[in-house]
């Protein structure tokens, strides 16, 4: 298998040739191609080992990357002025490499990217739940992983990935692989993860949750015992587990 990395902003990892996203891939994130057909790949993304399908013109050759993004969005500019025409926006996540610099930003190959809205590829965060807290107020999108859109599994993933914590794409590979179950009764904490079925929240702090759902349709704070009954009156059942990393 060939490693390639997304050329793209945010790409749609797809379930067949003609099926529907699963989860997204965004700029720069490395994959491995298994198969080609019809103008399509198949690929593993190095990130959670997921697979799916994605348009051959979203790749490109793998580069080095050597910073970030850390800021839930940015631009990159035309020329190194903020003033200058924007290119393209990339979200909280992407992978770029740095060419030469200014004082305030990184020339790139999609454009002159702020300096302080990047990190060092190597440097993590510390709190997954801060992460999380970048993308309140994204629209939910069944799928999403990116700041313009984004999913339960995928805000879990993005805070904790970006601490440096392995991290698979689905809630159910999330709450069978994460952490350890919590002693029924135990009260919850910052940075444990309830689960649903198909569904899975941080908390945040005392009684408080911050999720992507569908009702709210973006990412909120929400009461975590409004949340449970919520959840159950719509039939979605009761909390499936509590775990603490």
């Amino acid at each position: 298998m060939t490693r390639h990395r997304i050329s793209a902003p945010v790409v749609d990892l797809l379930r067949g040739l003609d099926g529907p996203r699963d989860r997204q891939l965004l700029f720069g994130d490395t994959v491995h191609i298994e198969e080609t057909k019809r103008g399509c790949a198949r690929v593993i993304a190095d990130k959670d080992g997921y697979s799916g399908w994605l348009r051959t013109d979203q790749l490109t050759a793998d580069a080095s990357a050597t910073h970030w993004i850390t800021a839930p969005a940015t631009h990159a500019y035309q020329e190194s002025d903020f003033k200058s025409r924007d290119l393209v926006s990339l979200s909280f996540g992407s992978r770029i490499q740095a060419r030469t610099e200014t004082d305030r930003f990184f020339e790139t190959e999609l454009g002159y990217i702020p300096k302080v809205h990047t990190a060092p590829i190597t440097a993590k965060s510390e709190d997954p739940v801060e992460v999380a807290e970048l993308f309140l107020g994204t629209p939910y999108l069944w799928g999403g992983n990116s700041r313009f859109g984004i999913d339960c599994s995928g805000l879990v993933q993005a805070g904790l990935l970006a601490c440096g914590v392995p991290c698979p794409g689905d809630s159910g590979d999330q709450e069978r692989t994460l952490g350890k179950t919590v002693i029924e009764g135990t009260p919850a904490q910052r940075g444990d993860l309830l689960f649903w079925k198909g569904h899975v929240a941080w908390v945040s702090g005392d009684n408080m949750l911050l999720h992507a759902n569908a009702s709210h349709m973006a990412v909120v704070f929400e009461r975590m015992d409004q949340a449970i009954h919520r959840i159950m009156d719509q039939g979605d059942g009761p909390v499936t587990a509590h775990k603490r990393l």
